[in-house]
């Protein structure tokens, strides 16, 4: 292919001017930078899209946003790892490759690094250039829509490697939005009994009780419920993945002397009134997770492609890149799950 498709004039992006503004606008072609060239087809917005376009979330304007990439590889990589024509998941974790952190297989956690469309341009836009060893190859048969969150399984795959989960231990995932839903799935493939599903959406308890979940109740009815059907103790594991304050109080609340609280929310920049002594009182394992490594990409896919996971059913909206306005503004709907933008 002629470098003339990948290398000067240029695209359309949705770019951050400033807090709580975006345009869709031209920026300059990619594709003189040495790296791979993605033409991008689908991209989808999450709550950290919400943050860094409110201002919640630190950054630089103007930026281009995105950072849930699927596309077509238009101009491989000089190392010629994805071929050219391979349809590709972006890891949207950019690093060193040189550092303590890089040379200890924990390149998300790179000091030097950052996250595309929040410290680096990004993917709402036609064409991305990235490095090749961020692309994952995909199998045929995942489906579009699937495809669209394979980025947050992935991060919620590596949220679960932080934690330890017996069969028959029970769990409570507190947020059902398309990480809840993710997560409650993952608990269920581990064996984790029962599992309840907490949100203030009837419509998002009823999707995860479709998916599996054993019990869902609304935040209010939470603390009894979890009570009694774990015969007083509480759950043994809580994913907290709301990303607010409030959340992760209650996640503090709920859970079992012992037990462990996997913080995969993204409460920014400070939780104020955490009841920190719930901590101290149950020796809670408080666990962080920040984004995802090569192979929970690689796993994420696997899962996918073995049919383990429903994913199809999570896309609830979609929206030319030229409508990107009206997608963040649906993003706030309660009912909504994923929001994607169809942009090939």
């Amino acid at each position: 292919m002629s470098d003339e498709r990948v290398e000067g004039g240029s695209v359309k992006a949705v770019v951050l001017e400033g807090r709580n503004r975006i345009t869709v606008r031209d920026v300059p072609r990619p594709g003189a930078g040495g790296k791979a060239v993605v033409q991008v087809e689908r991209a989808g917005l999450c709550g950290t899209d919400l943050k860094i376009l409110s201002g919640a979330i630190a950054t630089r304007p103007p930026l281009v946003l995105g950072h849930e990439v699927v596309g077509r590889v238009v101009r491989p990589g000089p190392r010629g790892l994805v071929a050219e024509g391979e349809r590709v998941l972006v890891d949207p974790g950019v690093a060193c490759g040189r550092c303590v952190e890089c040379r200890n297989d924990r390149t998300h956690l790179c000091p030097n690094g950052g996250l595309l469309g929040r410290d680096a341009d990004g993917g709402l836009a036609e064409y991305l250039e990235v490095d090749e060893g961020q692309l994952h190859p995909l199998p045929p048969g995942i489906g579009p829509d699937a495809e669209a969150v394979l980025q947050v399984l992935a991060t919620c795959v590596h949220g679960q490697t932080r934690v330890q989960v017996f069969p028959g231990q029970p769990a409570v995932v507190v947020g059902l939005g398309v990480s809840g839903l993710l997560h409650t799935q993952l608990l269920l493939l581990r064996g984790a009994h029962p599992v309840i599903g907490v949100t203030r959406s009837e419509t998002k308890r009823a999707r995860a009780r479709d998916f599996g979940a054993h019990h869902t109740v609304a935040p209010e009815e939470a603390p009894d419920a979890v009570r009694e059907l774990t015969g007083g103790r509480g759950a043994d594991i809580v994913v907290e993945s709301v990303g607010s304050a409030e959340a992760l109080r209650q996640s503090s609340i709920l859970a079992a002397p012992g037990g462990s609280v996997l913080v995969f929310g993204t409460t920014a920049p400070t939780a104020d009134g955490v009841p920190t002594y719930e901590w101290y009182f149950k020796e809670l394992g408080i666990v962080n997770t920040r984004g995802a490594r090569p192979r929970d990409f690689a796993r994420a896919i696997e899962l996918t492609a073995a049919g383990m996971l429903r994913l199809t059913s999570m896309v609830t909206s979609s929206y030319r890149l030229e409508d990107a306005a009206e997608a963040f503004a649906a993003c706030g709907r309660p009912d909504e799950l994923k929001v994607v933008l169809d942009v090939a």
